[in-house]
């Protein structure tokens, strides 16, 4: 098996719908803040969403720096002049006086930066009754730069119903922590693109979710088990309780959110006194997760030598 083939992946464009509301998270590393627009804007991207002829806030973009929130209402603008949408861009270092006026005068959409937009929200200047959508664009750097607590505030105002578009280049625990507080029951189709990715390498691969109808996942199982497949990428609904003998090698393409399911992951490999390999792919932000994993299992989690082949 090619490690450094699967190693090479980059996550370029990921969508992930739910099935019950449409919240969606999308993994995407190019052209931040066209994402955002563009799921407000075009019905046939992310979402079917459309405007009232009622001049109140119905989609609200928050963007991690004020360059961004602007270069968003300029492109919503533009895309504007031809379906009537006003759009203002609420950001830190600008009149307040002058945010106040515009959202009185009434916005269809409102791009800005998290500060800034809960204290419109907070003089009441920035109605919420109307919103249908919230748009996270970059929302791995807006947690990043701090934040979190700021966005949730934000979202504690907005109407029960509203659709979340959540859009980040990375997929650090933090996002998965968001997509669990926002969106019902998400789906994980990351699995989907891996799967298809390492399909195109030439690697003879299935996968398993959750979500998939119990006869799929067994007959699924039943090719696994019998080598007709070589490469089984899953959710955490194989972590537990399955064996198959012949594993040897597990890979973590993300660190599971809950350190229990480390040992219930890995452990899917070495069945029985056989020899066994965990690999983790590791980002910076993910340091930290590795770190309590080694703590709560008082071990030590090395850095993958050269020779991993010898190893399996």
């Amino acid at each position: 098996m090619d490690i450094q083939s699967i190693h090479q992946i980059s996550v370029s464009q990921v969508t992930v719908r739910n099935r019950e509301d449409s919240n969606i998270l999308h993994i995407c590393s190019t052209m931040p803040g066209y994402t955002a627009q563009n799921s407000v804007i075009n019905p046939s991207a992310v979402t079917s969403h459309s405007f009232d002829s009622v001049r109140e806030t119905q989609a609200l973009i928050l963007a991690p720096t004020r360059e961004l929130a602007v270069q968003i209402q300029k492109g919503l603008l533009a895309l504007g002049d031809y379906m009537n949408v006003q759009c203002h861009a609420c950001i830190g270092g600008t009149n307040v006086g002058e945010d106040i006026r515009k959202l009185d005068y009434g916005q269809h959409v409102v791009a800005g930066t998290p500060g800034r937009v809960f204290d419109m929200i907070r003089r009441r200047s920035l109605r919420t009754r109307a919103i249908k959508m919230l748009v996270l664009d970059e929302a791995d750097e807006m947690l990043n730069k701090g934040f979190k607590e700021q966005i949730y505030d934000v979202y504690r105002y907005l109407p029960p119903a509203t659709q979340v578009v959540l859009i980040s280049a990375t997929l650090p625990h933090e996002i998965l922590e968001m997509t669990n507080k926002f969106m019902t029951d998400p789906i994980r189709i990351l699995v989907d693109w891996l799967t298809e990715k390492m399909r195109e390498a030439n690697f003879t691969v299935s996968s398993m979710h959750g979500d998939m109808p119990q006869k799929e996942r067994e007959s699924i199982m039943k090719e696994f088990r019998s080598g007709a497949s070589r490469v089984l990428i899953s959710t955490d609904v194989w972590a537990r309780g399955l064996d198959v003998p012949q594993v040897s090698l597990i890979i973590n393409y993300d660190l599971p959110n809950n350190r229990e399911l480390y040992i219930h992951r890995i452990g899917r490999s070495g069945r029985y006194g056989r020899k066994g390999v965990a690999i983790n792919f590791v980002k910076n932000d993910d340091i930290r997760i590795l770190r309590d994993i080694e703590q709560y299992y008082s071990t030590q989690i090395d850095e993958m030598p050269m020779n991993v082949a010898d190893l399996i």
